[in-house]
């Protein structure tokens, strides 16, 4: 708006994924001869995010052709094959470039301006917050990343996380619903959903709990259950992890690349890496090996199980049943 000719408001609204539109108080805001900046404070509630309180700041100035992403100070860039943006690019997500790409087309068309933009992202102290995560492990290399599928940070109490999960097959039970999915994150969530059409109370808010869903599904079963989730959290599962938060739980990649019989797999930077290396055996194995521990889980319970494995762009890669 500001590059374009009008002015910095007091708060801007956007429309995340899911349709809400919140509105931010802009907390810093600067232009220059050709550019414009603003930021805002990322709120992160009540979850531990190192980032929680950080001035998240965005530069914009034109560009020779359609929208160009920068990284500024505090910012990585991907140094490593296997996550969902290039080596070389600055990290930021998908979903937060697709965001932000329909912004620029949205305020273009507003202000009759051609969209050709580059977004610089800045996070000042960056680079130091991004040594609390594992980032440079995963060699993004210089800052932290933009991150987020909903644009929603969600409390992450695991007690409270847990008792909505049982909340939720309390009310499937109740309601006479036979067939339940558990998803790891919003992507493979929509992506079960529209597979088998299930109602909404259907969908339990599985998240990284697997262990807690299927617990309670033991003693409380109902007729069907499927999982679905990305390569990364479901090698997890496959190889007997229960909590799939990445502070609690990571891929085994020896014990990956010994079960395949590819010892290149032990030099991958993440499953995604992996299964970029070995193709479709290892998806079939993940997706069959969390099958066989899902039902390690459930001790018999009279459940039938059938998993779902997607990539990062919402594609159905393996299935398995019990």
């Amino acid at each position: 708006m500001r590059l374009w000719g009008g002015a910095f408001p007091d708060m801007v609204s956007i429309t995340l994924p899911r349709g809400e539109t919140p509105d931010f108080e802009l907390a810093y805001m600067e232009a220059g001869d050709g550019w414009a900046e603003a930021g805002i404070i990322k709120d992160a509630g009540d979850d531990p995010d190192v980032t929680h309180g950080a001035l998240i700041r965005a530069r914009v100035s034109a560009s020779d052709g359609g929208v160009v992403f920068r990284a500024g100070e505090g910012v990585g860039t991907v140094t490593k094959v296997g996550l969902p943006i290039d080596v070389g690019e600055p990290a930021i997500n998908p979903k937060p470039r697709e965001m932000m790409t329909g912004v620029v087309a949205e305020m273009a068309a507003q202000f009759g301006m051609s969209p050709d933009i580059e977004i610089c992202v800045t996070i000042p102290g960056g680079r130091a917050l991004a040594e609390k995560t594992w980032n440079p492990r995963l060699g993004i290399l210089g800052g932290l990343s933009v991150l987020g599928t909903t644009g929603v940070v969600r409390p992450f109490s695991c007690s409270a996380w847990i008792a909505s999960i049982h909340r939720g097959i309390d009310v499937a039970r109740a309601t006479g619903t036979t067939h339940v999915a558990g998803c790891t994150g919003a992507t493979s969530e929509a992506v079960v959903q529209g597979l088998y059409d299930l109602p909404d109370h259907a969908m339990l808010d599985m998240g990284d709990f697997a262990g807690g869903m299927l617990k309670y599904l033991r003693k409380n079963p109902v007729a069907r259950l499927t999982i679905g989730g990305g390569i990364g959290k479901m090698t997890k599962l496959a190889q007997g992890a229960v909590d799939l938060h990445s502070g609690r739980s990571q891929v085994d990649l020896a014990a990956l690349a010994d079960v395949l019989g590819r010892p290149d797999v032990v030099n991958a930077n993440t499953a995604l890496e992996a299964y970029t290396i070995v193709g479709h055996d290892m998806v079939d194995w993940v997706a069959q090996g969390s099958v066989d521990h899902i039902k390690k889980v459930l001790q018999g319970a009279d459940i039938k199980i059938d998993v779902v494995i997607i990539d990062r762009k919402g594609n159905i890669v393996a299935r398995a049943d019990g």
